[in-house]
């Protein structure tokens, strides 16, 4: 591993977490949140409001939103991003952009206009309101975790953090910049800007009832109940193994055998072995099997 690896956190990345959430419409059912929250968080937004989010996606002018934040790492409050991104001419938008390799929107201007509007808004209407628990523990999940690096190798510090996310080193790669994130849950973003990598992961705080078993521990033994999970189980403990080595060995589809495999990351089953963005190959995790029985008694004699 020749990067380096940083953890960080400001409210303004949670505010981007909180935000690419609800517009990436297609995980509501996967997140730990539920289309539940994306219903009630809709009727706490103007109609306006709403109509604009429902034509955003999750594509290469929101990527350019999160680099800028990555960039403008003074401005920790959603308000100070936001006021700096509004005062930035199109030319140094241009100057900003034309660094990097991914595409960019041609008329910077519209652009800027439209996201200073949805930031505003958002920020306005829901991440104002939003519990302080949830960013006090995210706070705190930072600390924990620049503790951990200081003790313990950055190989481990990574498969515990993240739950079973392996990033191979890349030509250029300096830092993976490690952000723990509560809405998006158990999904990560994943995002390349030119020698740094950003990844959201858990922080592993849920709101609710804490009598019961955690939630990532009951997400364990609900996704080892399924007899094509353990299938793939099965096939990686051969070896890594594609994703589409995967769908062959199942016989099933692809989209069948992604939210198979979507389950299986989520519970932290399986390692998911990334090249900058891109998932290359998955390998089971068994030391994750192996803390199952003690977490359930665990539960049992508390």
């Amino acid at each position: 591993m020749s990067y380096r690896i940083e953890v960080g956190f400001t409210p303004v990345f949670e505010f981007m977490a909180s935000l690419h959430t609800y517009i990436c419409r297609k995980s509501h059912k996967k997140i730990d949140l539920s289309i539940a929250w994306a219903q009630e968080t809709e009727g706490q937004l103007t109609p306006e409001l709403a109509a604009v989010l429902q034509n955003i996606n999750v594509d290469d002018d929101w990527k350019w939103m999160y680099l800028l934040v990555c960039l403008q790492v003074e401005a920790e409050e959603p308000e100070d991003f936001i006021e700096w991104f509004s005062q930035r001419t199109v030319p140094e938008l241009h100057d900003i952009f034309s660094q990097y390799s991914f595409p960019y929107t041609d008329d910077i201007a519209a652009f800027q206009t439209k996201m200073t509007y949805v930031l505003t808004g958002w920020n306005e209407q829901y991440f104002r309101l939003l519990d302080p628990i949830i960013l006090q523990h995210l706070r705190q999940e930072v600390l924990n975790r620049k503790e951990q690096l200081s003790q313990s190798p950055q190989k481990e510090v990574l498969d515990d953090a993240t739950n079973g996310l392996m990033f191979r080193d890349m030509k250029g790669l300096e830092r993976l910049l490690l952000v723990p994130q509560f809405h998006f849950q158990p999904l990560n973003v994943i995002l390349h800007f030119g020698d740094t990598l950003l990844c959201h992961y858990s922080s592993r705080l849920y709101m609710g009832d804490h009598e019961y078993i955690p939630t990532h521990h009951l997400r364990v033994i609900r996704s080892l109940g399924e007899k094509n999970r353990l299938k793939i189980m099965r096939f990686l403990h051969q070896g890594p193994r594609s994703f589409i080595e995967i769908v062959r060995h199942l016989k099933l589809s692809k989209g069948i055998t992604h939210d198979h495999l979507s389950k299986l990351r989520g519970a932290g089953l399986v390692y998911a072995h990334f090249e900058g963005e891109s998932l290359v190959e998955y390998s089971l995790r068994l030391h994750a099997l192996e803390q199952i029985l003690p977490n359930v008694m665990n539960y049992l004699e508390q």
